[in-house]
C-alpha cells in the first residue's frame, strides 16, 4: 500500500474526530474535561513537535572538532529527527472523561510514558489510542526490519562485515547464528584491525536499525572523546551487520583485546523503537558467560541521553582496566 496515501486519510480521520469532538464541547458547555489532542509529526518539513515533558540537553548541532580538539555533539532539544519515515502521534492528557481525580491522573500521566488513562469506547480502545499504538507498533516493525545506512557508516569510518545469518527471518529464528561471524568475516577483520588493542569499539543493528541511525554517532563520537582523554588506546572499530551480543566473543578470540565495548539496538517496544545498549565486556572470549558482561541500556533521546551515556561508558572502562574484570566479577572485587 501506498504509505503517502495512508498517512493522508489517518490525518483526515483524525482532523474530523477532533472537530466533532470541539463542536460537541461548544454545544454542551463542557470545559472543565482535558481532551487528548493528536498532533502529527511533518517528517518532511524543518519542524520538530513541541513536548515540554523533558528538558532536554542543548549542545551544538555540528559534529566536528573545535579548536581544542573537543567533538561538538547534535541538539536534542531543537534538531530535526532523524527518521524521515517515522510519523508518531503524541497524546499529553487523559481521554478519559469526567475522571474523579483529574489532577491526579494528570500527574501520572506526566510520569510515565505508558498507555494510562486512555480511556475507552464501549468495550473498544478510542481512535486515538488506537492509531497511536498502530504508529508505534510500525516504527517497531520498521526498527526491526529496516537496514542502516551506509551513509552513516562511511561517516564514522566503519567497515561493514557480517554474521552467519543469510536474512532477517533466519535472525530472528536462529540467534545462535548471530553470535558467530562468517568464516570470510573473519579473514577481513584480521586483515584491517589492529590485534591486542586495550579497548575495541564494535557496532551491531542488533533489534534495531533505528537505535543505530538515531543514537549511534553522538555515542561513538562521545567514547572517542571520552578515551581519548584518558589516554586509552583504541583498536579499529567496524560495523557488525545482524549481529547479537555474544559476537563479541568471537571478536574477542580474533583481536585479542582487554576490554569490548558493543553498541548494540535494543529489542524495540510501543514506547521506543530506537534505544541502544552498550555491552561491556573484560577480555571476552568463547566460552564467555553472561554474568561476565555488563550493559548500559535505555540510551536514546526520551532515556539516558547518547552524549551523556559515551562519556559514561568511558568510566565505566577505566573500571573495568582498573580491576581487570567485569559484570559480577567486578561488583564483587569493587566490594
Amino acid at each position: 500500500m501506498n504509505p503517502e496515501l495512508i498517512e493522508k486519510v489517518t490525518k483526515l480521520i483524525v482532523e474530523k474526530l477532533q472537530t466533532a469532538n470541539e463542536s460537541e464541547t461548544q454545544v454542551t458547555g463542557i470545559s472543565g474535561v482535558p481532551r487528548a489532542v493528536v498532533k502529527f509529526w511533518d517528517h518532511k518539513s524543518n519542524e520538530k513537535p513541541k513536548i515540554s515533558n523533558n528538558s532536554p540537553i542543548t549542545e551544538s548541532s555540528v559534529k566536528e572538532k573545535d579548536s581544542v580538539g573537543l567533538i561538538q555533539f547534535g541538539n536534542y532539544g531543537t534538531a530535526n529527527p532523524k527518521n524521515d519515515f517515522t510519523e508518531s502521534v503524541v497524546l499529553t492528557s487523559s481521554q478519559i472523561e469526567n475522571p474523579s481525580n483529574p489532577e491526579e491522573l494528570q500527574e501520572l500521566i506526566a510520569k510515565t510514558p505508558s498507555r494510562i488513562g486512555v480511556g475507552r469506547a464501549g468495550l473498544r480502545p478510542k481512535t486515538d489510542t488506537w492509531l497511536k499504538f498502530r504508529f508505534d507498533h510500525a516504527a517497531a516493525v520498521d526498527a526491526v526490519y529496516g537496514d542502516v545506512k551506509e551513509e552513516l557508516l562511511n561517516r564514522l569510518g566503519l567497515f561493514k562485515v557480517s554474521t552467519r545469518v543469510s536474512d532477517k527471518e533466519v535472525y530472528i529464528r536462529r540467534p545462535d547464528y548471530g553470535r558467530k561471524l562468517a568464516d570470510e568475516t573473519k579473514q577481513l577483520i584480521s586483515e584491517k584491525c589492529r590485534k591486542e588493542p586495550t579497548v575495541q569499539i564494535i557496532i551491531s543493528d542488533g533489534l534495531s536499525s533505528s537505535a543505530i541511525e538515531e543514537n549511534v554517532e553522538d555515542v561513538y563520537l562521545s567514547l572517542q572523546q571520552s578515551l581519548q582523554s584518558l589516554g586509552l588506546d583504541v583498536g579499529t572499530p567496524f560495523y557488525i551487520e545482524k549481529g547479537r551480543v555474544a559476537v563479541m566473543d568471537d571478536v574477542g578470540e580474533l583481536l585479542q583485546p582487554k576490554v569490548v565495548v558493543l553498541l548494540i539496538g535494543e529489542r524495540p517496544g510501543l514506547v521506543s523503537a530506537e534505544s541502544l545498549s552498550a555491552y561491556l565486556c573484560y577480555m571476552p572470549r568463547r566460552g564467555t558467560i553472561e554474568a561476565d558482561r555488563m550493559v548500559i541500556s535505555n540510551i536514546h533521546k526520551g532515556g539516558i541521553p547518547p552524549v551523556e551515556a559515551g562519556a559514561y561508558i568511558g568510566t565505566v572502562i577505566q573500571k573495568i582496566l582498573k580491576y581487570e574484570a567485569s559484570g559480577v566479577s567486578l561488583v564483587q572485587k569493587e566490594s
